[in-house]
């Protein structure tokens, strides 16, 4: 450890193992019945000693002095048993590879549920790849610990408990060793494991943000190179990566010291046996069969009681994993719909805002005092220098975000009044970052619909200007699209994408810069062919180009958070103000 370095404390160890013995308690016959397959196979791996010594018993002083039907009848006992206990023991690394297998099928699918219901800010705040390593990783950290770590714990308990209770009916007088030996061995380990456990949890977050950081760079791998940053950016993760590394070398380091140091007291342990076991021979207190059981079950004694060290610290990965996953858990989802809120089931479009005040931190507001009116067909142009809060207004008619003070109202009523799933559904949104997923053409075009025939979705095709180009694709509608449609341009995406809004029976429209990404010829194409297909059709765009929305019915100019001129094209174009030195600047 660096000089300076503070430990972090685990935050709840106690409440993470309660936790993970709810999941498993969802499976409480299969667990029970792990135990008594456990306790079974190791009562019988516990008589081999036993009759062992028996049959060294049966070995005369004399040379030659060997009672051979004993011997076998011991010899023989002692196979079945350790046949039995190996029979028993794979049975019930079969059945608890079952059990974690529906711990963790369990817990992926409460972790993807509950990320689904978490508001839009939670992922404003978060790196994607910190939030995949919890998924992946740290759940396939908490599997390996359940399926191998739960039985030799088990394992332990009972061997070790056996082995003493086996031992004293041998010789009480040569237990009194571990008196000395066992408070030892646990000294070592309480500290050990106090020490990895802090190292564990900030090996996972060291993992969590290197996957973040790799995660993002190959993203944006055109950019990077665009801009030629290979070389800082190979430094930047050369930090993340020795960070990681060091980390792990650092829980690695305090974990292997726990077994040789434990190792060396059990060790120590039998050499204090075989001398105090010589004496009481020499007295005749015990027979040499007697020792060597003793001795069997001193090592069945001690051994497990080192796994058990490194099950420990192995244990701590778990546990650091599962606090990690459990706090995804402990998210606040959205707000639930308040008492009484109703189904948007036939929106007009009417959508009004009122002396709205938002800010996405407390005490630093983006909007302020925002109010505008959008009646029903109307098209609401929202144009501004970036940073205006022209996405955060979408963000607050979508309710992404609630505002702090004032009102947004959706036919008359607050949003809040409706419930967020009808309120949602009641919007078709194209936004300036495309997203296709690995599917067909077809399959991505209705995304949003349940039911949607193909002519249907051909006729949306054809009024975004990109029919032709499918049909172009070797299985047209059924050719399969590359993970974030990789296999097409970003304007053909984009265009899928404004074809997919049109497919949905929405009463309202958001574009955000959704024609950023085609030419001008096709972007007026597809407004022209938006325009007809979106009568009677609330719609809101944002946009920068002004040439594209002089025909909207209302355009608002926002700057740093407020509405400074509104009206349409003519009107703000004859007052001479803020919107008129925008465009006139981008044609000059």
């Amino acid at each position: 450890m660096k000089p300076g370095n503070k430990l972090e404390k685990p935050k709840d160890r106690k409440g993470t193992l309660l936790r993970l013995g709810q999941y498993l308690l969802q499976h409480q016959f299969s667990l029970l019945l792990a135990i008594g397959m456990n306790l079974a196979g190791n009562l019988l791996a516990l008589a081999g000693p036993m009759l062992s010594g028996r049959a060294v018993d049966a070995i005369g002083a004399g040379a030659g002095q060997v009672d051979f039907p004993k011997v076998f009848y011991f010899a023989g006992w002692m196979a079945a048993c350790y046949l039995c206990s190996a029979l028993l023991t794979y049975m019930l690394q079969v059945l608890m590879l079952t059990i974690s297998r529906r711990v963790v099928y369990q817990m992926r699918k409460d972790v993807f549920s509950h990320l689904l219901s978490l508001p839009a800010g939670y992922f404003d705040t978060r790196q994607t790849g910190d939030i995949l390593s919890r998924i992946s990783y740290d759940i396939d950290t908490i599997n390996t610990s359940l399926s191998d770590d739960v039985i030799q714990l088990m394992t332990t308990i009972i061997t070790v408990s056996g082995s003493f209770i086996m031992m004293i009916l041998v010789s009480r007088s040569l237990v009194l060793v571990f008196f000395v030996t066992v408070p030892l061995s646990l000294c070592i380990t309480r500290f050990i494991v106090k020490k990895t456990r802090p190292l564990f949890r900030k090996r996972s977050q060291a993992l969590g943000k290197l996957n973040g950081y790799a995660e993002e760079q190959v993203t944006g791998q055109k950019t990077l190179k665009a801009y030629h940053q290979e070389a800082n950016r190979q430094k930047e993760f050369d930090a993340f990566n020795r960070d990681a590394v060091e980390q792990f070398y650092r829980s690695e380091y305090y974990s292997s010291c726990t077994g040789p140091l434990v190792n060396f007291v059990n060790n120590l342990s039998l050499t204090m046996i075989s001398v105090f076991g010589a004496l009481l021979f020499l007295y005749n207190r015990m027979t040499v069969g007697q020792i060597s059981s003793f001795v069997l079950y001193s090592r069945k004694f001690s051994g497990p009681i080192n796994e058990a060290a490194n099950i420990l610290s192995e244990l701590q990965s778990a546990l650091a994993a599962a606090e990690r996953v459990f706090a995804i858990l402990d998210e606040e989802p959205e707000k639930a719909d308040e008492p009484g809120a109703a189904e948007l089931k036939k929106a007009k479009g009417q959508v009004e805002l009122r002396h709205v005040t938002f800010g996405y931190e407390p005490g630093n507001p983006i909007l302020h005092d925002l109010s505008l009116k959008a009646e029903p067909g109307s098209l609401v142009a929202i144009v501004g220098p970036t940073g205006a809060g022209k996405t955060t207004l979408i963000n607050l008619l979508m309710r992404f975000y609630d505002a702090d003070s004032g009102c947004v109202a959706v036919d008359g009523r607050r949003v809040e009044d409706w419930t967020r799933s009808s309120l949602r559904k009641a919007y078709a949104m194209v936004l300036q970052d495309t997203w296709l997923f690995t599917g067909t053409v077809y399959e991505n075009l209705a995304y949003g619909r349940t039911s949607v025939s193909r002519e249907q979705v051909e006729e949306a095709a054809k009024a975004a200007k990109i029919h032709s180009f499918i049909e172009k694709l070797p299985q047209g509608y059924d050719t399969i699209l590359s993970e974030e449609g990789a296999n097409i341009s970003k304007g053909q995406k984009q265009l899928l994408t404004i074809a997919r809004a049109m497919l949905l029976d929405a009463r309202m429209l958001i574009l955000d810069e959704a024609t950023s990404n085609v030419d001008t010829r096709t972007e007026r194409q597809i407004q022209a062919a938006m325009r007809k297909l979106m009568e009677a059709k609330t719609c809101f765009v944002i946009a920068h180009r002004l040439s594209t929305i002089q025909t909207a019915d209302h355009i608002l100019v926002m700057d740093h958070g407020e509405v400074v001129e509104q009206g349409n094209h003519e009107q703000l174009m004859s007052q001479n103000g803020f919107y008129k030195e925008m465009y006139q600047a981008q044609y000059e």
